[in-house]
C-alpha cells in the first residue's frame, strides 16, 4: 500500500502532521477524522532514491524476536498498545526496525488493529505472526500470544543457526581446496613446465596430465567462471518454479547425512509452527496452510497441504501424514495420540523439542562425516599435483646417481 504524508489541525495541539499507510487519500482522510483531525493536505510520500536503487533494508529475524519479547513484557505490565509501540520505536537502535514500529504505531492510531497494521508490513511480519496477533487481539490474550511468538522465533532462529553452522566448515574447506588447486595450476605448474622444457627431460604420464590440466585452466578460466555463475543463477531461477523447487528439495532430502539433517530440521519446524498456532487459538485449517508456507521444504509443504485437504474431507491429520515418507512413524503416532487426547498442540511441541535435539546430533554427524572426506580429497588432489611435478626431478636424480 502507498504511504501518504498528511497535515491537519486538532483541538488540542493545533497543527499536526504525520504519515499513514492506506489504500487511497479518502481512506487517509477517513482515518484521521476518527481521530478528530481536520485534514488540510494529503500527498503521496516520495520514494527514497536509495531504496529504489538498492532495495529497502530488511529487518533481521533476531530484531523481530527481541521486539516481540519486549512487546509482550510491556503489554503484560498493563501499558496501552500505542504507548508500548511508541517506547519500542524510540528505544530501538536499528533504523529499519524502528521505521516499521513507527509505521505500525501510526496505523494503530489511525484506527487499525495491530494485526491489520502488521499485515501492511508483510516484508517484516509473516502470515504466522499476523494470524497469531489477530488471535491474541480477538481473545484478549495478546501478551500470552506475543510470549509464545517470542519463544517460537527464538527456537526457530536457533534451529536455523544450527543448520547454517553445520555448513560453515565444509564450505570453508571446499573453498580452500578449490583455491589452492587453482593457484597451483595457474601460477605454480607453468614455472615447473618451463623448467622441465629447458632440461629436455621426458615427462612421466602424471606430470603430462597435470601440465595439460594447467594449460586448459589458463585458457578457459574466464569461461569456466562465467559458466559456474550462470549455472548458479540458472538453478536459483529454476528453484523459483514449481518443478524446480520440488525436484531440488526432493534431491536434497536424499543426500546422505545432509538429507537426514534437512528432514529433521523440517519436521522440527513443522511441529513447532503448527503447535504454536494451535495453542494460540488459530483454526486448524488456517494453521496448516500457514505451516505449509513456512515449512522451508517443498516436499514437507506438499505433505501438509495434502493433510489439510484430507481434514476438509473429515479425516484426521495423522492419517495423511502416515502415507508421506517424510514423516517417521514415531511422529505420526505422537500426532495420532495428540488428536485422540485433545492435546495435539502439546504433543506437537514435544515433537519439536525432540527433533531440536535430533538436529544437534545430525549437525555433529554431518561435521564428523564431511571433514575427513574433504581432507582426504584435499590431500589427494593437492598432494597428487605436487608429487606429479616432482616425479621428473626424482627420475633425473635417479638417472644421475645410476650413471655414477
Amino acid at each position: 500500500m502507498p504511504i501518504y504524508i498528511w497535515k491537519g489541525r486538532d483541538s488540542k495541539s493545533g497543527i499536526v502532521s504525520g504519515e499513514l499507510t492506506a489504500e487511497n487519500e479518502a481512506a487517509v482522510i477517513e482515518a484521521l477524522r476518527k481521530r478528530n483531525i481536520i485534514v488540510s493536505s494529503v500527498r503521496n510520500k516520495p520514494k527514497d532514491l536509495m531504496n529504489m536503487s538498492f532495495g529497502a533494508a530488511k529487518v533481521a529475524t533476531k530484531d523481530i524476536s527481541i521486539f516481540t519479547r519486549q512487546f509482550a513484557t510491556m503489554i503484560n505490565a498493563g501499558l496501552p498498545l500505542v504507548q508500548c509501540l511508541e517506547i519500542l520505536g524510540s528505544q530501538n537502535d536499528k533504523p529499519a526496525m524502528r521505521k516499521v514500529i513507527e509505521q505500525i504505531k501510526t496505523d494503530v492510531e489511525g484506527g487499525s488493529t495491530l494485526a491489520e497494521a502488521m499485515k501492511r508490513q508483510k516484508s517484516t511480519f509473516n502470515e504466522l505472526y499476523i494470524n497469531m496477533a489477530a488471535a491474541g487481539e480477538a481473545g484478549g490474550i495478546l501478551d500470552n500470544i506475543l510470549n509464545r511468538l517470542a519463544i517460537y522465533l527464538e527456537k526457530n532462529e536457533a534451529l536455523v543457526g544450527k543448520v547454517k553452522r553445520s555448513m560453515i566448515m565444509p564450505v570453508i574447506l571446499i573453498s580452500v581446496c578449490i583455491g589452492a588447486a587453482a593457484i597451483l595450476l595457474i601460477f605454480v605448474i607453468p614455472i615447473f613446465e618451463k623448467m622441465f622444457a629447458g632440461m629436455g627431460a621426458k615427462l612421466p604420464g602424471p606430470t603430462l596430465f597435470v601440465v595439460a590440466l594447467s594449460k586448459f585452466l589458463q585458457k578457459w578460466i574466464i569461461a569456466i567462471i562465467v559458466v559456474v555463475i550462470g549455472a548458479v543463477v540458472g538453478i536459483q531461477k529454476w528453484y523459483k518454479t514449481d518443478k524446480g523447487q520440488l525436484f531440488l528439495d526432493t534431491w536434497m532430502l536424499k543426500i546422505p547425512v545432509l538429507g537426514d539433517l534437512q528432514q529433521k530440521s523440517a519436521i522440527a519446524r513443522f511441529a513447532r509452527t503448527l503447535g504454536t498456532l494451535l495453542s494460540s487459538g488459530v483454526a486448524i485449517m488456517d494453521a496448516l496452510e500457514i505451516t505449509a508456507k513456512t515449512a522451508g521444504n517443498r516436499v514437507v509443504s506438499d505433505a501438509i497441504m495434502f493433510a489439510r485437504k484430507s481434514i476438509g474431507g473429515g479425516e484426521t491429520i495423522s492419517g495423511p501424514l502416515k502415507t508421506m515418507k517424510i514423516f517417521p512413524p514415531m511422529v505420526v503416532q505422537m500426532v495420532a495420540v495428540g488428536e485422540a487426547t485433545g492435546g495435539l498442540d502439546e504433543m506437537l511441541n514435544k515433537i519439536a523439542d525432540f527433533y531440536d535435539e535430533e538436529v544437534d546430533g545430525a549437525v555433529e554427524g554431518l561435521t564428523a562425516a564431511m571433514e575427513p572426506i574433504i581432507m582426504v580429497v584435499l590431500g589427494l588432489g593437492i598432494g597428487g599435483m605436487v608429487v606429479a611435478m616432482y616425479l621428473p626431478i626424482f627420475s633425473m636424480t635417479s638417472a644421475m646417481m645410476g650413471s655414477k
